[in-house]
């Protein structure tokens, strides 16, 4: 990265064409998809080009414009190219309903759409116009970037999992997408070195913010793969060689059974996980299989991605990392004050650039709700002497058995450890004498006898690690848990299943 590229600059776009111009990236090679290849230079004429041909077709500024592109190099130009020209992209997952669809066009005021002819279009968005674009339409014409674009502006619209209902819009700024990606960088080391194979969704938070903004703005390659299957994996380290590599915990699981070469491991220098939390006992398992470190980080989409991220030659397996710079990371009790002692848990709430700008919800006319400058997340943690911090629960998580709080992360660290156990969640269950108990829901591996993993050995191994009053009330063996469209552990779903 650049020296002319700093936090008081602010301005994503801004960033990026300093970036962008340096000498020593003429040559580099930017995206590759191991058919498609863009350099640093090519990238930057193409998002300039279709930003100009954007501003040409009508786009204004501060316009929301989903995206509805196959992966592809070109939806990463596309995201590019609309923030360039002042608006504000939002990538649309695959096969939405048309309910559904309609209903993000509504509440969020979306007025365009850039799509190919294959991708679905919402049959009704209760009067918002949307004007469509297929970007094999776009007049040829010179590149064009919008001179007008503020720290504070929309840059990127995301929608939360929904885990906790249907999901909200999460307006970001650039301000916010700039402080991330500078912390990433700092916290990572991340250079021109690095070669980040991307196999996560391009409409998640971490596929965008940490995976291409990041990586691009301290000069990396990015290898865009498509989306990940555990059997691909092999031949996409072979091939592409990345130092880097980043998941959730249930793909890094799902590649423990899978044989890769030495070759192919050779240049990681770090996996990286984040987006759901991880047990020690598969922290461990990934770093052997892997042969390098697994940094785990901590954040949410409301706070721009990332907010703690271990060191990569100083991880702390169980911690989720340090804060990174330009952002504060405090913790607070139920009534507001702030917990100043180490190894003390509370809400862990985070404040700084990074923050959104608000939600985008039913019946605010696309206007986004302001966070109020601090996001209080439901997440528990505790901070080491060294300030590392520790997720130990989420308040909504929390089972409150018989009036005693019981962290479900807690039950299943211990379960993990259990011979056999290939994965585990464990949730709250309705009981009529102490309020909740704990239910386990467990996926044995592949290569375990059914009869030798029985429910009584799981209870016991809790209660051995633990105490009496952790031990789950009832197992339930399960084929896989369920997960929602980012790959995260559905905990509403599972919830359901208990009650």
């Amino acid at each position: 990265m650049g020296s002319r590229v700093d936090a008081g600059q602010l301005t994503l776009m801004a960033a990026f064409q300093c970036a962008w111009d340096e000498v020593e990236r003429r040559e580099r090679i930017a995206i590759t998809d191991g058919n498609r290849t863009l350099t640093y230079p090519e990238l930057a004429a193409s998002v300039a080009k279709f930003s100009g041909q954007f501003l040409n077709a009508g786009v204004g500024h501060g316009d929301r414009v989903a995206i509805g592109l196959e992966r592809s190099i070109d939806t990463i130009i596309a995201i590019l190219g609309t923030m360039a020209a002042g608006a504000c992209a939002c990538p649309m997952e695959p096969k939405l309903s048309n309910d559904e669809l309609s209903r993000r066009f509504t509440m969020a005021n979306l007025t365009w759409l850039v799509a190919d002819t294959s991708a679905p279009l919402p049959e009704r968005t209760d009067n918002v116009p949307v004007r469509i674009i297929v970007p094999s339409s776009l007049q040829e014409g010179g590149g064009q970037l919008s001179p007008a674009i503020a720290p504070d502006d929309p840059a990127f619209l995301l929608f939360t999992s929904g885990s906790s209902g249907k999901p909200k819009g999460v307006l970001q700024s650039h301000r916010g997408l700039l402080a991330n990606a500078l912390g990433i960088i700092a916290h990572s080391g991340l250079s021109a070195q690095d070669k980040l194979l991307h196999v996560m969704p391009l409409y998640h938070t971490n596929g965008v913010n940490n995976q291409i903004l990041a990586p691009l703005l301290a000069g990396s390659t990015i290898a865009l793969a498509t989306r990940f299957r555990a059997d691909d994996m092999p031949t996409l380290l072979a091939r592409h060689r990345p130092t880097i590599v980043t998941g959730v915990p249930t793909m890094y699981s799902r590649m423990l059974p899978i044989a890769f070469t030495k070759e192919s491991l050779e240049s990681l220098r770090m996996a990286r996980c984040g987006s759901a939390p991880i047990t020690e006992e598969l922290h461990r398992k990934v770093e052997e299989h892997l042969g390098c470190p697994l940094v785990v980080s901590y954040g949410l989409s409301e706070a721009t991605c990332t907010s703690t991220m271990n060191p990569p030659m100083g991880r702390r397996i169980g911690s989720v990392g340090t804060v990174l710079q330009g952002q504060s990371v405090t913790l607070r009790t139920p009534d507001d004050a702030e917990v100043t002692t180490s190894g003390t848990e509370g809400e862990i709430c985070i404040t700084g650039p990074a923050l959104m700008l608000g939600y985008l919800e039913e019946g605010n006319n696309g206007v986004a709700t302001s966070p109020g400058g601090v996001i209080r997340t439901g997440d528990l943690g505790r901070f080491d002497d060294d300030g590392f911090l520790y997720v130990t629960g989420r308040i909504k998580d929390v089972i409150i058995r018989g009036g005693e709080n019981l962290s479900p992360h807690l039950i299943e660290c211990a379960l993990a450890e259990v011979p056999g156990v290939a994965n585990c969640c464990v949730v709250g269950k309705p009981d009529a004498d102490l309020g909740e108990v704990p239910l386990a829901f467990v996926v044995r591996t592949s290569d375990t006898n059914g009869q030798a993993l029985q429910e009584g050995l799981l209870v016991s191994a809790v209660e051995n690690k633990l105490s009496r009053i952790y031990k789950p009330a009832q197992i339930v063996f399960l084929e896989k848990l369920p997960e929602n469209s980012v790959g995260k552990l559905d905990r509403k779903a599972l919830r359901a299943m208990a009650i």
